[in-house]
């Protein structure tokens, strides 16, 4: 191999691999998303990606880690280029991604990321912190005794938390008078635009009474739903792609071929045409939500279940054993109507 991925390679790479048809340095930057982990880079990455070669070049990403530097240490040398492997039955598709403009971690450098968030030019802050870091007690309402919600409601300008960053950075745009961002979250939890409305709602309150009504009031949270499947990246791959490439990548992506997003289109801000790469753009995602959880959450996990009885080694060679294909068009059957 021939170095490292980067902006100085990438016109090297073989012609079969596909590569930004935009010249990055003319992107701007538009949103900021916090967890910058394998699924963000498969999904909404990709997504942005395709909008910016599609001309809309106000929408580059500024990525922030909220606690490991690993993905910013994989891809900073790589001037956030990442290799996203496409894989089905009939082989693998590389296609490198370039929608993350820059890359940033919490902890270093708190000053960093509030600054990025307070940038005029961002209109949009994307999520995928997974569930644990809403912070969320026993009866769903904000943990305020977690010792990380203690620390920024203590020390608002340098904070830990999503929450945190969110409050300080919307505090600071409303003194300027800097229009608030819109929040959108990406992870898989049920109605999750209002689920981290009231989170954050109720951590602004704890700060300020005025900070909360501007939250509450003022700020849009569209809920999202979104699916693909994204397998661990294994030395194996990293080694496969880089002998594809003929140049090493330090973190690429495993993938399928399907993928969705569901929004509900509320974005003051504005937004990019996410709805001409597939995006499905909706009032209420509340029904697409019980959709994936019953039809295909219900359905993948019967036939892990009953696969795992019958004895088959993956969910592909139980889904087609004659008796679980029948459980699961009969589930299907009775979940249709509801």
């Amino acid at each position: 191999m021939n170095g490292r991925l980067s902006n100085a390679t990438i016109a090297k790479l073989p012609a079969e691999v596909l590569v930004p048809r935009y010249a990055r340095n003319s992107v701007t930057p538009g949103i900021v998303h916090l967890g910058v982990g394998a699924f963000h880079r498969a999904h909404q990455a990709a997504y942005v990606d395709a909008c910016l070669a599609d001309g809309e070049s106000g929408w580059g990403i500024v990525g922030v880690s909220l606690r490991s530097p690993d993905t910013r240490d994989a891809l900073e040398p790589q001037d956030g280029l990442y290799t996203l492997a496409i894989r089905d039955s009939a082989g693998e598709q590389l296609q490198v991604i370039g929608s993350i403009q820059s890359l940033l971690v919490a902890p270093e450098d708190p000053g960093a990321v509030l600054a990025a968030l307070t940038d005029p030019r961002i209109r949009i802050v994307t999520l995928t912190i997974t569930e644990k870091a809403y912070l969320r007690a026993a009866d769903g309402s904000l943990d305020g005794a977690h010792p990380d919600i203690v620390h920024d409601l203590a020390n608002p300008g340098s904070p830990k938390t999503a929450h945190g960053f969110l409050a300080e950075a919307l505090a600071r745009r409303s003194i300027a008078g800097t229009p608030p961002f819109t929040v959108l979250c990406c992870d898989n939890l049920p109605a999750n635009g209002a689920t981290l409305h009231r989170l954050l709602v109720e951590f602004a309150k704890l700060r300020d009474a005025g900070l909360g009504r501007h939250v509450a009031d003022e700020v849009a949270f569209p809920s999202s739903m979104v699916d693909r499947i994204v397998p661990a990246t294994t030395d194996a791959d990293r080694a496969r792609i880089g002998q594809q490439l003929g140049v090493e990548d330090a973190w690429p992506v495993m993938t399928e071929p399907f993928r969705q997003w569901v929004i509900e289109d509320r974005f003051p801000a504005g937004r990019p045409a996410w709805e001409r790469f597939g995006v499905t753009m909706v009032e209420d995602v509340g029904p697409f939500e019980d959709m994936k959880l019953r039809l295909l959450n219900g359905a993948h996990s019967g036939i892990a279940y009953l696969g795992l009885l019958s004895g088959h080694a993956t969910v592909d060679r139980a889904f087609a054993d004659p008796s679980i294909r029948q459980f699961v068009d009969r589930l299907w059957a009775e979940a249709i109507p509801t």
